[in-house]
């Protein structure tokens, strides 16, 4: 098998089977691909994954992430510069969009990038050729355009913070990654994966609670967060995932939902006031803490993400007299 056509995407999921399909068939165009996601979903990835299945894939595919790059530097280095350019200039460099010709060149963030390099930019795509900073002749250049944006771009062009003819320039090819909370299914593939590749030689079993647990949770950071939290596991547990070895941030969630679902006298009541229901719901999220920790309140404040001294005066405040709800199964 070609080794470009060995790179794959890790789903089962229905919405990216069809996302990929759409990938293989604009992958060997030459078309400006833009990749638009949530921080963490994985753009980088799939720009990787549309340079390794078009024609270009033995070429370099060179990869920049604009947010990281000062606002004088950043011409420099997509365009190059000549010897005495500027003050550390001290010989002719390369910049990244020579170094990926007849390759192609992925710009994460592209969001980021200022106007005055917009402008530059949109000469450079459009002509296929470069003038280096402090340079006089141009160089021509054959580049696939891969770009990628964590927030809708036609929303910057409205606000006048994006040029609308880069855009379009850009936009051709869009392609939107949906984040993992609308992907549940490829949450447990993800995290076998993550763990055959740090602990290939174990083999972990999730416990069913931990197992809804993880698909239930909303996974703000995404693929990312994913793979953090499956390096730490690989890291401090057994041979079993259950409840409590996830991190608060997973248990706090799922408890959240589970406890407010089972507040009935709390949303039905209209006498309540918003300080009772807090109190109410804040109440029945300590007691299942501790209950899951056999009372041990310094695991019950890892589970809910809290330092134990915050925990603590938490609790004595719940202590106090107050209105309780009628919750299922308490």
């Amino acid at each position: 098998m070609s080794s470009n056509k060995a790179f794959s995407i890790i789903t089962q999921n229905l919405r990216m089977r069809e996302l990929l399909v759409t990938m293989d068939k604009i992958s060997n165009s030459d078309y400006s691909v833009l990749l638009v996601g949530e921080t963490g979903t994985g753009k980088e990835i799939f720009a990787e994954y549309v340079h390794r299945m078009s024609n270009r894939w033995q070429k370099p595919l060179i990869k920049i992430g604009l947010t990281a790059l000062p606002a004088d530097l950043m011409a420099s280095e997509l365009f190059g510069h000549e010897k005495g350019a500027f003050t550390s200039a001290l010989s002719a460099k390369k910049g990244l969009f020579e170094l990926a010709h007849n390759g192609s060149i992925f710009l994460d963030d592209i969001d980021d990038v200022p106007l005055e390099i917009q402008a530059k930019l949109l000469r450079v795509i459009e002509s296929q050729e470069l003038i280096r900073v402090g340079g006089t002749h141009t160089i021509p250049i054959d580049v696939r355009l891969i770009c990628a944006s964590k927030v809708n771009l036609k929303d910057l062009v409205d606000r006048k913070l994006f040029r609308a003819d880069l855009y379009y320039r850009i936009n051709v090819m869009p392609v939107e990654i949906p984040p993992l909370r609308a992907r549940r299914d490829d949450v447990l593939l993800l995290l076998d994966h993550f763990f055959e590749k740090f602990i290939p030689a174990k083999k972990l079993t999730i416990s069913a609670k931990a197992q809804d647990a993880l698909i239930n949770y909303n996974w703000p950071g995404n693929v990312r967060e994913l793979r953090n939290i499956a390096q730490r596991l690989s890291l401090i547990v057994g041979d079993t995932i259950d409840v409590e070895s996830l991190p608060g941030e997973i248990t706090w969630s799922n408890l959240v939902a589970d406890r407010t679902a089972a507040c009935t006298n709390c949303f039905i009541s209209e006498n309540m006031p918003y300080r009772e229901v807090m109190h109410c719901i804040e109440n029945q999220l300590f007691e299942e803490a501790l209950r899951i920790s056999a009372g041990n309140q310094t695991e019950a404040a890892r589970i809910l993400g809290l330092s134990l001294s915050t925990f603590r005066d938490k609790l004595k405040k719940l202590n106090e007299p107050a209105v309780h709800c009628s919750a299922e199964n308490s």
